[in-house]
């Protein structure tokens, strides 16, 4: 008895063995070009650079990522997911900046029980109702910097706001947020149109309305010229400018310079903070880019940490679901922006910054780190989550 007990843990042990895989496939989707280009752009650098201090490996095997441009399009985006999925059999997705194409490419990863690991869109849909255990988002929810903005808005006292936003479901998240915490009068919410780029129409409108301050949240090259315009236009001096982390980041500092000092923004990360993985990134993302990195690169980098830790845990046994699932949930990975946690939903529960744009000691225009508007705060559909 005893003789054939052994031989059965030896045939379990060698099954369990058979189940790991040999490498790691990856499918990254990102905006690469057009407008939002530099968004997708540091996304696929930060997540690169952490691929490359991983050794080209993902919990120790092989791993290789497969690269495509959705030229911020759904259908370019569904076809190119389709490949990776069907043909190339990836073991995880990600990549993907705008909250349209990923509302339109999740159905087909979460129908083929394919992991998808958001480095940014974190849609209100898939937050609440539609959440989904194949999904995990390890930047925040929509709303969630926009809801920060909102909060400091209305601490500070003022009362004559216009929005200002893109008509997408990202930009109707970015309404939903700052209302949700700013309770003063909403003068004006203008609706732009997705990569709009010229702004004279509602730069006018907004200075027939004369607003103490504006929020606004326009990703990529739209936030880029927005503010150009707004400030060559004299607004500025009347106006304060508020905007969420990802339209006054650096890659938009960068491209506005000076015109951005003394601007407000939200974030759950930042390049100034001390802790050391933070650090070590920053450094290496300089030394490797010769360029400050953005929020979205730091989601990136986290997203390639984030699937070494899951597949490390599950021992390279990717074919099983719910222990890879359980291996994401558990986050055993340190991440850049300091602790966070998964909530049931699978969107982080974590802080946001005040941060404002300003002169280093480096004399570089950039954002510096002011303090903590939340601390480990949640989104607001987390409820209407019934994860199956």
């Amino acid at each position: 008895m005893p003789s054939r007990l052994t031989a059965l843990a030896a045939a379990l042990l060698l099954a369990g063995a058979a189940h790991a895989a040999d490498s790691i496939k990856v499918g990254f989707v990102s905006t690469l070009s057009g407008p939002g280009a530099g968004l997708g752009v540091d996304i696929r650098d930060g997540f690169n650079l952490g691929m490359k201090q991983l050794n080209g490996k993902l919990g120790g095997l092989p791993a290789e990522v497969l690269i495509a441009d959705d030229q911020q399009s759904p259908d370019v985006a569904k076809q190119a997911a389709d490949k990776f999925l069907k043909k190339d059999k990836v073991d995880f997705m990600t990549g993907i900046v705008f909250s349209n194409i990923m509302l339109a490419v999740g159905p087909a990863v979460f129908q083929n029980q394919t992991f998808y690991i958001s480095a940014n869109a974190g849609p209100s849909q898939y937050a609440g109702e539609q959440c989904n255990p194949f999904f995990f988002n390890v930047a925040w929810q929509n709303d969630n910097l926009h809801e920060a903005v909102g909060k400091y808005v209305q601490d500070k006292g003022f009362k004559n706001v216009v929005i200002v936003t893109p008509n997408y479901p990202g930009g109707k998240d970015a309404v939903s947020g700052f209302k949700r915490y700013y309770k003063g009068k909403v003068a004006d919410e203008i609706y732009t149109k997705l990569g709009q780029l010229d702004y004279a129409a509602e730069l006018a409108q907004i200075r027939a309305t004369k607003p103490d301050a504006l929020f606004f949240f326009l990703p990529g090259g739209m936030g880029i010229n927005f503010v150009k315009q707004f400030v060559a236009a004299g607004l500025s001096r009347d106006t304060q400018l508020f905007a969420p982390g990802f339209s006054a980041d650096e890659d938009v500092i960068k491209a506005v310079g000076a015109p951005m000092m003394g601007m407000f923004n939200s974030s759950h990360w930042a390049h100034d903070m001390e802790n050391a993985e933070n650090q070590r990134f920053v450094a290496n993302f300089q030394k490797e880019y010769g360029r400050l990195p953005s929020l979205y690169a730091s989601q990136g980098y986290d997203a390639a940490l984030m699937m070494d830790a899951a597949v490390r845990d599950v021992k390279g046994n990717v074919a099983d679901k719910k222990a890879l699932q359980k291996a994401l949930e558990a986050k055993r990975f340190k991440s850049v922006r300091g602790d966070f946690k998964f909530n049931t939903n699978h969107y982080p529960v974590q802080n946001y910054y005040l941060r404002v744009i300003g002169k280093d000691v480096q004399d570089r225009v950039t954002n510096k780190t002011m303090g903590t508007i939340f601390t480990n705060h949640a989104d607001a559909y987390v409820a209407s989550c019934k994860m199956k």
